[in-house]
């Protein structure tokens, strides 16, 4: 009798078993199915950094003067499902440019793991540049939000596992990938390759995905780690509320990006309107980095084909024939202008009501940040996102991400004009 029993009550706890874990497998497969449909992600559409959908600008530009932040302090956001897969290794990637070429080259970098089911280590921030800016990625992106926010898509770590550290320095397999490469490359000629060194390195990050004819679900992911995971730190996104709310106490403002610092001349060759010195101090600069593969360069020929930025004097001449009153509050988002106030004195004349993040700051209120490059462009993506207008006077990163992080907030009375 007292075996039968404990028979009796051992079918019962078995059955109870099996039936728990049939539960647990088919919520994980109910969440993983929600997760890939994005019914389980927080859509929360934002306007003008951070103002929700139907509140529209007015909420945005609230939330710009840092009003609407007390609320998601007290309430952080739940977490979205995390994705199980089996990782075919392990990604370090080191990135290579300046703040919005390095900032699409993670977008990239995250859309790449993703495919292969890799496991992403924390991106690696140009440090060899012209800058020298030796910031790491948590110094300009929310470390935590970036890996928490993509956790349903791939899985992504602060470092490797503390083997393969010990293993990568004694050798690591690096490559730099081929430029413009569509998914298929990375699936026959990369993945083999992860699976054989199980950690990989890629050496360049800049425009290593083509930008079309792959998969739209890939299209999707790089567009959501620009406009949702790659989010700035706290100490950043405060110092920028505080200038875009300065500037807007004035009424509208045009963001111009006057991308006329040394660095570019040197790079693209031209030198239309600088000095022989000038022109003499770009070249051996362009041939002091050998990673700058064109040395000779025809500035003449080359800004003929429109490959040029435009120079302060023509950028004057741009704004009067679009029409902007000799009064109109102009916000410069550069570095350094290279010729300083001298190739600057044109544009002052036209238009007197030029300001910069130096002018509106205190110098305490920017020590933090003085000689790191890269978190300073942080500051004036993020004017350059809030302003009424944007005009880049050059076609480049900074151009085509800001644009496309404009068209994604969907501010009223925002417009960008591509010069």
């Amino acid at each position: 009798m007292v075996v039968a029993l404990a028979a009796a009550r051992r079918r019962r706890v078995w059955r109870w078993a099996m039936r728990a874990v049939a539960s647990a497998v088919m919520w994980t497969a109910v969440l993983q199915l929600a997760s890939i449909t994005g019914l389980w992600r927080p859509r929360v559409f934002t306007d003008c950094w951070g103002g929700s959908g139907s509140g529209g600008a007015s909420a945005g530009l609230a939330a710009l003067a840092g009003e609407d932040r007390v609320a998601a302090l007290l309430s952080p956001p739940a977490l979205v499902p995390r994705r199980v897969y089996r990782s075919n290794g392990y990604l370090l990637v080191t990135c290579n440019g300046g703040l919005n070429q390095m900032r699409a080259g993670i977008c990239d970098m995250v859309t790449i793991a993703r495919h292969l089911n890799l496991t992403l280590v924390l991106p690696e921030l140009d440090k060899r540049s012209f800058w020298a800016d030796p910031s790491d990625f948590g110094d300009i992106f929310d470390v935590n939000h970036f890996i928490n926010s993509l956790r349903d898509e791939l899985k992504i770590v602060k470092a490797l596992p503390l083997k393969l550290q010990l293993k990568t320095r004694r050798r690591l397999y690096s490559m730099p990938p081929i430029s413009w490469s569509n998914d298929t490359y990375y699936l026959k000629r990369v993945l083999p390759l992860a699976r054989k060194h199980k950690v990989i390195h890629f050496n360049k990050t800049d425009a290593r995905l083509a930008n079309n004819g792959i998969p739209i679900h890939l299209q999707m992911l790089r567009c959501r780690v620009n406009f949702e995971a790659l989010r700035f730190t706290p100490q950043i996104e405060a110092l920028g509320r505080k200038l875009i709310s300065t500037l807007q106490r004035s009424g509208e403002f045009v963001v111009l990006h006057l991308r006329y610092e040394m660095d570019m001349l040197s790079f693209s060759g031209c030198t239309h309107g600088c000095s022989d010195k000038e022109t003499e101090e770009l070249t051996r600069m362009r041939y002091a980095y050998p990673w700058w593969k064109e040395k000779e360069i025809d500035s003449e020929s080359k800004r003929l084909q429109g490959l040029c930025p435009l120079t302060p004097e023509e950028i004057a001449l741009v704004l009067k024939a679009l029409g902007f009153s000799k009064d109109t509050l102009i916000y410069i988002a550069s570095g350094e202008i290279y010729g300083g106030e001298r190739r600057l004195a044109a544009l002052k004349a036209a238009y007197p009501n030029l300001v910069r993040k130096e002018k509106l700051l205190s110098s305490d209120e920017l020590w933090p940040f003085q000689n790191h490059s890269t978190q300073m462009a942080a500051l004036d993506y993020m004017v350059s996102i809030a302003s009424n207008v944007f005009i880049p006077s050059y076609d480049g990163n900074m151009a085509r991400v800001v644009e496309g992080h404009r068209r994604e907030v969907r501010c009223p009375g925002m417009n960008s004009l591509l010069l």
